[in-house]
C-alpha cells in the first residue's frame, strides 16, 4: 500500500540511533529513546494561502531531516513503522 500525503504533511521513517556512547558503552534497548532524525519517504505538494497560491515544500523525498522528539502520528504501513507530521515539525535537512 503506498501512501500520498496531502497538503504540507510529510512521511517520516525514522534512523536507528548508535548502540554506543562514545565512551564505548552499549545502550540497552530498554533506555534507548526514539530517534528524532529520519528520512522523508514521501511529501504532500505544499500549503496553500488564502488566496489559493500553492506554498511549494522544502523537503522533498529522500532528504533526510531532524524534528522534534513528540513530532508527528505513528502511522503502520506494510508493517513498518512510519512518522506522519506536518513540515512546520521539521526543525532542519541534515546534509
Amino acid at each position: 500500500m503506498a501512501l500520498k500525503p496531502l497538503h504540507d504533511r510529510v512521511l517520516v521513517r525514522r534512523t536507528e540511533s548508535e548502540e554506543k556512547t562514545a565512551g564505548g558503552l552499549i545502550i540497552p534497548d530498554s533506555a534507548k529513546e526514539k530517534p528524532s532524525e529520519g528520512e522523508i519517504v514521501s511529501a504532500g505538494p505544499g500549503a496553500r494561502k488564502d488566496s489559493g497560491e500553492l506554498i511549494e515544500m522544502a523537503v522533498k523525498g529522500g532528504d533526510k531531516v531532524l524534528f522534534g522528539k513528540w513530532s508527528g502520528t505513528e502511522v503502520t504501513i506494510d508493517g513498518e513503522e512510519l512518522l506522519m507530521m506536518k513540515e512546520s515539525d521539521i526543525m532542519g535537512i541534515i546534509e
